[in-house]
Parts: structure tokens; C-alpha cells; sequence
């Protein structure tokens, strides 16, 4: 079980669902408010921030390395440009973190080198999160387990090597409380390559709470992933997917998350437990269960034949197992249709 803030994470409580504002502030602060009060209102958890400048990220260059291709949103862009128009600025973060928190909701971010790091360090986090291509930069990942903050790692492209090589040098740094996140980094990624049932072989595998880190259009994915044992649902969250921006495509807009939210707790209570036999509402239909009834006028001394005796729906005559021990014998009285069969009915000699 892992605790972030006032929550506890893992296999036998509610889904942890947190909200990626990402770049959908769109260079606002003020938009960036407004995102985190729809999380609030949708039912987030949590809201997570990314903390980066294009410097930390990359490096300003026009080589074809440092150039997006590959049919992405981002197709022909260089890196160094479009992490200058997504990033946030980090002199927000402190102040979001605090209204994150008035309004009842964690806020951590992804810190991308280790000068994020230390910043998020001084705002005081609960928890650091490993992005999915950071996943491979074991450095980072050892500066964020010295801390003792829960850790929180995306697993989109990692083969099962390279997540053990992360968990193990986690765990070497420090880290005792790590959740690993299911992701396809694809944007927006397609429900055919999820591969959900990749969850609950990830638990078994490391041992760990998992989650998914959800990068496809629509609810099904989040909610599907819940009834595979995902705790941890995060999903980007922007206020209008008609507002261009670089991740604006693949987010869920409010109605859409708090549907989203809605019906992920449908679905973990309709998880439950367990259980064989009637559950509480089940009681008053019980009723309605197929038993022996008598479906003809018989006279007394008459043979129960096929045809005077059916099983049929309600269920107050004997059991259903009894026919063929029924037929062939006599009725004890006179007995109209539609009476339910009980044994002081039948001439057992």
C-alpha cells in the first residue's frame, strides 16, 4: 500500500485518478487555474504539473535528431521548439501547488533533470513521477529515490528489462514506495495497442500497485483498466480540445473527465468481491425461480404426466430435480391448475 498525502494507494481502495494539466495551460496561468478546478469538480485526486524548460529537456538545434517525425501531432517541429511552447513556467508551480491543495486535491509534476528535482523538492511534494521517456535516465530516477518521496513511473516503450533496471536502481537509492504506470507513449494512442492485460502481469512480475498513465481518445480504456486491478488512473485534462496546443488532441475536456471518473467508480463497485449465492437485492427475485407446478386440472388418483406438470416460473413448488422422480405418480387429491406441486400432493408408495 503506498500513501500519497491523506490517500492510501493500492489493491483494495478507490482508484487514485489524477488529472495532467500538461501543456494545456496554453502559456495562462489563469487557464491553468481554471484546469485545476475542473479536476476538482470532476473528481480528481490529484493534478500533475511537468517541470522543464526546453533547456533542461533538450538541447536549441536544427540536426535531423532533434526534429519530430514519424506521423506525430508534432510532425516537423524541432524538440527545443515545441517544449518552448509547452512548458510551464516553474514560478507558477508553487502557487498552483497551493491552490491544488485548498481546493482538497494532491499536486505533484514530473521533473525531467535533476534541477527540477530539487525545485519540487523546495515546493515540498508528495510524490515525483517518472515520465515514460525518462524511464531510461537512471540517474534521475536515483536523484528522485533519495528523496523518500513516493515514486510514481510511466512504463510507455520500456521492455520488461529496462523496467526491472529502473525499479532495482530505485529501490538501490532508497525507494520503498514505487507504482508503476501501463502507458503507450502514442498521442493519441489507439485502444488496439494498450494491451491492458499487461496490468496484472506487472503486478505479478515486481510486485508493485499499477496503474495507467492513458493516452487514448474516450473513457472505455480508464474503466476497462480498473477491472484489470489499475489503482492509479492519469489522464490529460484540458478546458476545450478546440484551443490548439501541443497536447490538446489526446485530453479529455471537464464533462468528459468527470464522466470518466463517474464511471471508473461505477465499475469499482461493481467489482466488489468474491461471492457465490444471493446478494441483498437479489432476495425479492428469488421468487421468480423456476419450480414444479401443476399446469392442468388433475383429478385424484390422476398419473403427473408432461403435460399436467411443468417447470415453470415462480419458484414455490418443489425443485425442479424432482420431475422425473414426479412423473408416473398419482395425485393425492384433486388439483387445479396452476397449484404449486408439493410432495402431500404426490402418492409416493
Amino acid at each position: 500500500m503506498i500513501r500519497i498525502g491523506n490517500r492510501c494507494i493500492g489493491a483494495h481502495s478507490a482508484a487514485y485518478i489524477v488529472a495532467e494539466v500538461s501543456a494545456n495551460h496554453h502559456g495562462s496561468f489563469e487557464q491553468a487555474t481554471q484546469i485545476l478546478r475542473a479536476a476538482k469538480d470532476a473528481g480528481a485526486d490529484a493534478v500533475k504539473l511537468q517541470t522543464y524548460t526546453p533547456d533542461t529537456i533538450t538541447i536549441a538545434s536544427e540536426r535531423q535528431e532533434f526534429r519530430v517525425s514519424g506521423g506525430t501531432l508534432w510532425d516537423g517541429r524541432t524538440l527545443h521548439d515545441l517544449y518552448a511552447e509547452a512548458f510551464m513556467p516553474w514560478e507558477w508551480q508553487p502557487r498552483l501547488k497551493k491552490l491544488s491543495e485548498d481546493l482538497g486535491m494532491d499536486c505533484f509534476s514530473s521533473a525531467f533533470d535533476s534541477t527540477a528535482v530539487d525545485f519540487l523538492e523546495q515546493m515540498n511534494v508528495p510524490a515525483h513521477k517518472v515520465a515514460s521517456f525518462e524511464l531510461v535516465d537512471i540517474p534521475l530516477i536515483q536523484k528522485m529515490a533519495r528523496t523518500g518521496k513516493p515514486l510514481i513511473m510511466s512504463t510507455g516503450m520500456a521492455t520488461v528489462e529496462e523496467i526491472d533496471e529502473a525499479l532495482q536502481s530505485a529501490r538501490e537509492a532508497g525507494a520503498t514506495q514505487i507504482i508503476l504506470l501501463k502507458c503507450t507513449s502514442a498521442y493519441p494512442a489507439p485502444p488496439e495497442e494498450m494491451n491492458l492485460r499487461t496490468i496484472p502481469e506487472i503486478a505479478r512480475r515486481f510486485n508493485v500497485p499499477v496503474g495507467l498513465s492513458d493516452h487514448t481518445m474516450g473513457i472505455a480504456v480508464p474503466v476497462a483498466a480498473v477491472a484489470l486491478g489499475a489503482c492509479v488512473i492519469e489522464k490529460h485534462l484540458t478546458l476545450s480540445r478546440s484551443t490548439p496546443g501541443p497536447d490538446s488532441a489526446f485530453s479529455l475536456e471537464p464533462a468528459e473527465f468527470k464522466a470518466m471518473v463517474d464511471a471508473v467508480r461505477i465499475a469499482e463497485k461493481a467489482l466488489g468481491e468474491v461471492h457465490f449465492g444471493l446478494s441483498e437485492k437479489e432476495e425479492t427475485s428469488r421468487k421468480f425461480r423456476r419450480s414444479l407446478f401443476v399446469v392442468e386440472d388433475v383429478e385424484q388418483g390422476d398419473l403427473f404426466t408432461p403435460e399436467n406438470v411443468r417447470s415453470i416460473r415462480p419458484g414455490n413448488g418443489l425443485h425442479t430435480r424432482h420431475l422425473k422422480e414426479v412423473l408416473g405418480k398419482r395425485a393425492a387429491r384433486g388439483i387445479k391448475r396452476g397449484t404449486p406441486l408439493s410432495w402431500e400432493l404426490v402418492v409416493r408408495s
